[in-house]
Formats: structure tokens, C-alpha cells, sequence
């Protein structure tokens, strides 16, 4: 059973940091480019930030570019979301998402794979 499980958030002030982890288990996914997602309450799921499968180009939503740092380790079978100054507006529930192959996407329907989600509360 393949499975995407998200770790690291919580609850923050305005200005700090979070870090988010994707286990993944049941296959490996060191040839598929993996993402980021959220969702905050009453919105669309959008685009947070994309990586290729060798981590050699990383892709971010203009909300948190210079903000938000993708990577991944491939032996570990894992992808990490490094969140910093981060603002009330962030706020939502983070996706860790597994692409069908090489190719980066920045839709949901790009993604075939789905971790549960974790909550991220950033308070002014």
C-alpha cells in the first residue's frame, strides 16, 4: 500500500518557522517530481512549491518564494518543506503530493499520490 504521511506542523507566531516532512512507503518515488500543496478553509487547494526528482529545479508559488524552501532525500524516500517568516496567511492545511513521473505539475490533477495533510496555524 503506497502511502504519503506529512509531519511538522502546528502552531506558530508571525515571523517564525515550521518545517514539513512526506514519508513515503509502499514504493519509492526517486523518479517522480513531488510537491506541495495547501488548502486553507473556503479556498482551493493551490500550489505551494514543486521539485524534480534529483532536486535540481524547485519550483514556488509567488506567495512564498524566498520564503519557503522544497527538498527532498531520495534515499530516505522523503520530501521536506522548510516554511520561514511565516505569516497568518499561510495558514492551512499542507499536502505532501507524489507526480506520476518525471515531470513537475502545478495542479492538483498533476499529482497522483496524496498524503493526509497537516495543519499549519500562523497567529499574528
Amino acid at each position: 500500500q503506497v502511502q504519503l504521511v506529512e509531519s511538522g506542523g502546528g502552531s506558530v507566531q508571525a515571523g517564525g518557522s515550521l518545517r514539513l516532512s512526506c514519508a513515503a512507503s509502499g514504493r519509492t518515488f526517486s523518479r517522480n517530481a513531488m510537491g506541495w500543496f495547501r488548502q486553507a478553509p473556503g479556498k482551493e487547494r493551490e500550489f505551494v512549491a514543486a521539485i524534480t526528482w534529483s532536486g535540481g529545479s524547485r519550483h514556488y508559488a509567488d506567495s512564498v518564494k524566498g520564503r519557503f524552501i522544497i527538498s527532498r532525500d531520495n534515499a530516505k524516500n522523503t520530501e521536506l518543506l522548510q516554511m520561514n517568516i511565516l505569516k497568518p496567511e499561510d495558514t492551512a492545511v499542507y499536502y505532501c503530493a507524489a507526480a506520476p513521473g518525471y515531470g513537475i505539475g502545478f495542479t492538483p490533477g498533476e499529482y497522483d499520490y496524496w498524503g493526509q495533510g497537516t495543519q499549519v496555524t500562523v497567529s499574528s
